[in-house]
């Protein structure tokens, strides 16, 4: 079990290494919302190595991610669910492109965490409308 911000920061890995690669973007993402949300304010940043560690090894067991969608669910409360979906796709968006398995993994944090679709796509599109580039 994990509390609000391990929770946060399992949804962010969990998202980054769906498509089998953390890329830099996607790392320097992760980063700069813990450095910046005031969800983070109080988050101890060691604790980072070993929530990613974690939450990789839980993606390597059977039944992982079905595992993680469960702790990151009852270790979050309701006020904290959008802005788990929120995260997960700003770390998506910040690649410029999404994978399929990343798609497929945003549809399954929705749903783990009760996010009605309406919702969804305003987050989704804020997140787009977030990472768009000059080119």
């Amino acid at each position: 079990m994990t509390d609000p911000c391990g929770a946060l920061i399992y949804t962010m890995v969990l998202v980054s290494a769906s498509d089998g690669a953390m890329t830099d973007n996607e790392i320097n993402t992760l980063g700069e919302m813990i450095g910046f949300l005031p969800v983070f304010r109080d988050f101890d940043r060691s604790r980072l190595p070993t929530l990613t560690e974690e939450t990789i090894s839980l993606l390597e067991e059977e039944e992982g991610l079905d595992r993680a969608l469960d702790i990151i669910d009852r270790a979050l409360p309701d006020h904290l669910r959008e802005t788990a979906y929120a995260i997960a796709c700003d770390v998506v968006a910040s690649d410029a492109t999404a994978s399929q398995e990343e798609l497929r993994l945003l549809e399954m944090i929705r749903h783990s965490l009760d996010i009605d679709r309406l919702s969804a796509a305003a987050i989704e599109r804020g997140a787009r409308a977030r990472h768009m580039t000059l080119e």
